[in-house]
């Protein structure tokens, strides 16, 4: 049942596991989900945005604040970098109650820096944090929701990979990625009722004022100044409270979609996708063919939405039998 008719979303006799679940939007997925009945893992080192220190009370607090409240809530305090990290994040919730329903990956840490000045050392913390921290805590999930025929999985991407923005080259590779692992995992789910989505939150966090303020400290002060002036109003809006219904939605049973990406913010979602354009076919095909047909390869005006590489070649098929 869907629609204004539908009873109200609730988690009751669920269980969630949310990385990075003790500040931000982690913070705020964990309260909404234990608001509506969900028992909530509450996974958190407590580190700085850019992933050094800890500061344990950090999940301990949002615990506290569940339980206050009235919901369900226990800390966690593993890594999700390390594949022993990333079981021990699971193992959590079954020890604790036996099973999980709900994975939101929502773990990260930032270190942005021009492409030149990325260095491996720059690039392998976020990888292991955002895209191996995804896959530890999701494949010890996955068996388990095999099991109970039943899973939702929420993962997190960026615009900043999927349209590419300056000195975020480590950051966006992390980050789309997890786009890969959630487009696989949804063709993979088979008859068992699994469902995996991405979403693209733009949300005042500690994310993004380290970023808007790294990017400000290599431009001109003054001109920072007036930028930061100009677009205050605007960030004032990015509560990261409005990007928890999405999520809370696609942990949802009712959630219809598996293997989509949505960006969030401010009270706003919508989907991104991958398009196909009509393009262009000749069977001798040259170099020069491409460049005198380029804007018609790359002319959005009539695409197609694949939903896998099957779908993919079926559509270069008809092209080319046409």
């Amino acid at each position: 049942m869907t629609g204004h008719d539908a009873p109200p979303l609730r988690f009751d006799g669920q269980v969630a596991v949310i990385t990075g679940g003790g500040r931000g939007l982690g913070r705020e997925y964990a309260r909404l989900l234990a608001a509506r009945g969900a028992r909530v893992v509450v996974n958190d080192l407590g580190s700085s945005v850019t992933g050094t220190g800890s500061e344990q009370a950090t999940a301990h607090t949002t615990v506290r604040e569940i339980t206050a409240a009235g919901g369900e809530a226990v800390a966690d305090l593993n890594t999700v970098a390390t594949p022993e990290g990333g079981r021990a994040v699971i193992d959590t919730a079954r020890d604790t109650w036996g099973r999980v329903d709900i994975l939101i990956n929502n773990a990260g840490i930032v270190g942005d820096a021009p492409f030149a000045e990325t260095t491996d050392e720059r690039l392998t913390p976020l990888i292991d944090v955002h895209l191996k921290g995804a896959f530890h805590v999701t494949r010890p999930a996955w068996t388990l929701m095999r099991r109970q025929g039943y899973g939702r999985v929420v993962n997190t991407c960026s615009a900043a990979g999927l349209l590419g923005a300056p000195r975020m080259s480590n950051y966006g590779a992390a980050k789309t990625g997890l786009i890969g692992l959630t487009r696989v995992l949804a063709a993979e789910s088979g008859d068992f009722d699994f469902k995996v989505n991405a979403v693209a939150p733009i949300a005042a966090t500690r994310m993004l004022d380290y970023s808007l303020g790294n990017a400000a400290a290599v431009d001109d002060p003054a001109a920072a100044a007036e930028a930061e002036a100009v677009m205050r109003p605007f960030l004032d809006r990015l509560d990261p409270a409005l990007v928890a219904p999405v999520v809370a939605f696609l942990a949802h049973a009712r959630c219809p979609a598996s293997g989509e990406i949505f960006t969030v913010g401010a009270g706003h979602v919508a989907r991104f996708f991958i398009g196909r354009t009509a393009g262009y076919h000749n069977p001798a095909l040259t170099a020069e063919d491409v460049e005198r047909h380029f804007e018609q390869v790359r002319d959005p005006g009539s695409f197609t939405i694949p939903a896998g590489p099957a779908d993919e070649m079926a559509e270069l098929y008809a092209a080319i039998m046409s």
